[in-house]
């Protein structure tokens, strides 16, 4: 056979030969009256593996193309061109033309586990059950009557909710805002992907922190985005960084995790985050804060965000209940100009109409009670006692196998193993003890970390979850 696979291609080696095979069927190259060669051969032939040829039998089988009998082997079908054959659709190829990327393997693979074992979670960045304020919420729905209506809302979110993020804001973050100037999203993660699709075009060149929660975000590539890394200490990111990175690439835009950071849990310098405010001033670059632990503060004193120092606009604030309510509520919001705010909100209604206004009447009741202020004081008593007791746990069975920097706030703690590891070996290895967490290379360039997140399970579970994880690496290192 006269092709070889191109090796550097993005397309998967199996589409290529299906691909061949399919322009040769058409051509002549491959007469109807001979058979295909067998999958070993061909495998041997190309020098392939023989599970990369099966695939593309497949491929070509479900267009319609082949027909594989066992026995007499592979042969293109007789009825190629007829009208009595049943075409199936090549979903694989058309699963590897979407432009919007899935996310990495080992990611889906921290999913599929979460969702199917019963796992000790150090994985999931939500709230256990047991600190959703589930009494408060039985109570809105139960006994108050809903006023809101069943059809479509305002497209930027209903204006008595943004009235209440507006207050709310205000007095918990000192943010300066107006209800024109928000939209209510699905979560934060949608409000990311708005900003993404909407205010950016391919081939523009953005600066995320490493790690980050933004590293592992696929919508950076599909959109055709180039991403470049700010680098941090325990005080956050050097701010003369950014000016670096916007003196070589021009950088359009700044995503920056500022308060009890995902996955370090660090707290960036007060300075700092007023030096990038003037950063942002000279070069006129737009920063998109994501802030989802400010009210989760250990010390129980307010931090100040981002947003709350700017004075020019410069800031797209996204902030949301998942991490301090429910994950579920679903309720996410964006702080802009209003011009920017209104481009946004044009693109939601392409996605999804508008945002659901019965979660959104939870929300706004919720957030309009005195229960919002006494669930945040428990939380945070909450919180610090499993941040206490992960850390404890970790000083019990790790010892001097690890480092880590203890937060301040949040719910994550990062971690470098100071033996080297297979990353891969690790977790499979801590699944099979019953422990699941975040490897660190989806979240960093830099090997040899991982990420806890300490608000999933309680202390006994967390205790026992780093115990396992222990066992685990000690496993790995004996191999």
């Amino acid at each position: 056979m006269d092709w070889k696979p191109d090796r550097e291609s993005k397309t998967p080696i199996y589409i290529q030969l299906a691909l061949y095979i399919e322009s040769g069927i058409a051509d002549g190259t491959f007469p109807p009256d001979n058979p295909l060669p067998s999958e070993r051969g061909l495998a041997k032939e190309l020098g392939i593996n023989r599970s990369t040829v099966i695939a593309a039998y497949a491929e070509l089988e479900s267009n319609g193309l082949i027909d594989r009998n066992r026995g007499s082997g592979t042969t293109i079908s007789k009825d190629i061109w007829g009208i009595s054959k049943k075409r199936i659709p090549s979903w694989n190829r058309y699963i590897e033309a979407g432009s919007f990327l899935p996310n990495l393997p080992v990611t889906q693979r921290i999913h599929k586990e979460m969702a199917e074992q019963n796992l000790i979670n150090l994985a999931s960045g939500e709230l256990s059950q047991d600190l959703f304020p589930m009494k408060s919420l039985r109570e809105i729905t139960s006994n108050r009557s809903f006023i809101g209506s069943l059809g479509y809302d305002h497209p930027q979110g209903n204006v008595i909710l943004r009235e209440t993020l507006n207050n709310h804001v205000k007095k918990y973050r000192n943010i300066d805002a107006n209800p024109s100037s928000i939209l209510v999203t699905s979560g934060a993660q949608q409000a990311l992907h708005l900003v993404v699709q909407c205010l950016l075009k391919p081939g523009d060149a953005v600066a995320i922190e490493n790690p980050s929660y933004h590293y592992n975000l696929p919508v950076f590539q599909s959109a055709g985005i180039k991403t470049y890394y700010l680098k941090g200490d325990q005080d956050g990111i050097n701010p003369n960084d950014i000016s670096e990175l916007y003196k070589k690439h021009r950088i359009r835009m700044i995503f920056l995790n500022p308060i009890f950071q995902n996955p370090t849990g660090t707290l960036m310098a007060e300075n700092r985050r007023k030096k990038i405010l003037e950063i942002s001033s000279e070069y006129g670059i737009p920063i998109v804060e994501d802030d989802p632990y400010s009210l989760t503060a250990f010390t129980g004193e307010k931090v100040e965000t981002l947003k709350s120092f700017d004075t020019t606009g410069n800031v797209l604030y996204i902030s949301s209940l998942t991490k301090i309510v429910a994950s579920g509520l679903r309720i996410g919001w964006i702080i802009g100009p209003k011009a920017v705010i209104e481009r946004l909100s044009d693109a939601k209604q392409q996605v999804d109409f508008g945002h659901a206004s019965y979660t959104q009447w939870i929300a706004n009741d919720f957030l309009d009670s005195t229960n919002f202020e006494s669930h945040i004081k428990n939380l945070v008593i909450q919180l610090k006692s499993r941040r206490n007791q992960i850390v404890n746990s970790l000083q019990t069975y790790l010892n001097d196998k690890v480092d880590f920097y203890i937060p301040t706030g949040g719910i994550h703690i990062w971690c470098r193993i100071v033996q080297e590891f297979n990353e891969i070996q690790l977790l499979e290895e801590s699944i099979k003890r019953g422990i699941i967490y975040v490897p660190g290379s989806t979240m960093g360039s830099e090997k040899g970390f991982v990420r806890f997140t300490f608000s999933r399970e309680k202390e006994e579970y967390i205790n026992e979850g780093i115990r396992r994880f222990a066992d685990a690496l000690k496993a790995v290192s004996n191999k």
